[in-house]
């Protein structure tokens, strides 16, 4: 587990990182989540041990983090650090090395990675050459090539493809059920909320929300339900008079709407109930944020 502790940071008079705590538990994805310039970035560089903290501590199970254990992360910068005309196998071996891998290690997990990433062809090819695609894919191999014990990864799905973005979250969920801590930053909230187990949202320095996925979900769902008859008698429009219900939608048997309280919502389910056979309940549920909504109203 990646524990950050109270970490703050100022670049001259301003203020970048505020008392940031938070948790990337073992074997679990979290995503990690901002605007421009809320501080993700920094962060992962604090880190990473890439840049310094002004207070606050790292911890890497239980423990400060040593310089060894940041050597054995995988990190993914934003600005993209691999060398234009060197062949992709062979920088993947070098970098390797440089973890301290022996040539065949090296080889065989570049090698493996590449294959999974879908650039085995193109292993003998410059990286000025690829696509920008399969330059992020590189990317990606390069900061896994090490096997390392934690993987820290600024948007490490930015300029790829559907069919590559499928392949590179089957990547990294696997590195998360081995046991490692995986951070992730995107900006493309529809991945994240798709592949995080754990989210973190952080705005103007501080952290504004953090949890499990569906702890937010269900922190931030409030008491709008969603509610679908089926039968001869399929008709929900008996929602507009019942009290302390506000209907925002209805289409014959479905039917949105707004709860005062959540015995108002438990009314409207034992009249759906009462109305029998005629006009059975199909679905009766909470409606569910999505990460963007949740996202929206914590950053406003």
């Amino acid at each position: 587990m990646i524990d950050v502790q109270n970490i703050s940071r100022s670049f001259g008079d301003r203020r970048v990182l505020d008392g940031v705590s938070f948790e990337v538990a073992s074997g679990r994805m979290t995503g990690f989540v901002g605007g421009n310039g809320a501080g993700k970035t920094t962060t992962m560089r604090i880190i990473l041990g890439v840049l310094a903290k002004d207070a606050g501590e790292v911890r890497f199970e239980g423990e400060p983090i040593t310089a060894e254990q940041r050597s054995r992360i995988g990190y993914m910068p934003e600005e993209r650090g691999l060398y234009p005309k060197m062949k992709v196998l062979e920088q993947l071996i070098y970098l390797g090395r440089l973890h301290g891998m022996s040539s065949h290690d090296a080889k065989r997990s570049a090698q493996g990675l590449l294959a999974r990433l879908g650039l085995e062809e193109r292993e003998n090819e410059t990286l000025e050459s690829l696509s920008l695609g399969n330059q992020q894919r590189a990317q990606i191999a390069a900061a896994l090539v090490h096997e390392p014990i934690a993987l820290v990864l600024d948007e490490p799905f930015s300029g790829l493809d559907p069919m590559a973005v499928e392949v590179v979250v089957g990547v990294l969920r696997d590195y998360a059920a081995q046991g490692a801590p995986v951070l992730f930053s995107s900006h493309q909230l529809d991945i994240v909320e798709r592949l995080c187990d754990d989210l973190v949202v952080i705005g103007g320095g501080k952290i504004l929300a953090s949890g499990s996925r569906e702890a937010l979900r269900a922190e931030h769902a409030g008491r709008e339900f969603e509610l679908e008859l089926a039968g001869p008698a399929a008709d929900a429009g008996w929602l507009r008079e019942q009290p302390g219900i506000t209907v925002t939608h209805l289409d014959g048997g479905r039917a949105r709407f707004e709860a005062a309280a959540d015995s108002d919502a438990q009314a409207v389910l034992a009249r759906a109930v009462a109305a029998g056979p005629d006009a059975q309940i199909r679905s009766f549920a909470p409606v569910v944020p999505t990460l963007a909504q949740i996202f929206k109203e914590v950053v406003r």
